[in-house]
């Protein structure tokens, strides 16, 4: 019952979060700078997250394959290809050098 509380918690407040952009939009503005700068902070965060991801599984190095693959899916994805095919062409190129032995 109290994992059931918890989820229900963390749902609300995940809503309200999300909620909050929109309602908010209108009565907070920003500098340009300000803009700029939370745009830039995102995508540090989001590579910074990506970087973790794809050199570090369990705490130790994740291999040649993992890098490899997210490297193929960032490519395809910075030349615009649809996302199916990003996630493909990743997988795939991990998939197949840890085939290869490539791990």
């Amino acid at each position: 019952m109290t994992m059931f509380i918890a989820i229900l918690v963390l749902a609300a407040g995940t809503f309200l979060i999300r909620l909050s952009g929109p309602l908010l939009r209108e009565r907070i503005s920003l500098s340009p700078y300000a803009e700029s700068l939370l745009k830039t902070g995102a995508t540090v965060v989001l590579l910074a997250l990506v970087a973790t991801s794809a050199f570090v599984v369990d705490g130790a190095w994740a291999g040649w394959a993992l890098p490899a693959g997210v490297l193929v899916g960032g490519v395809l994805a910075w030349r615009r290809a649809p996302l199916a095919l990003v996630v493909v062409a990743a997988a795939a190129t991990t998939a197949l050098l840890r085939l290869a032995g490539i791990a």
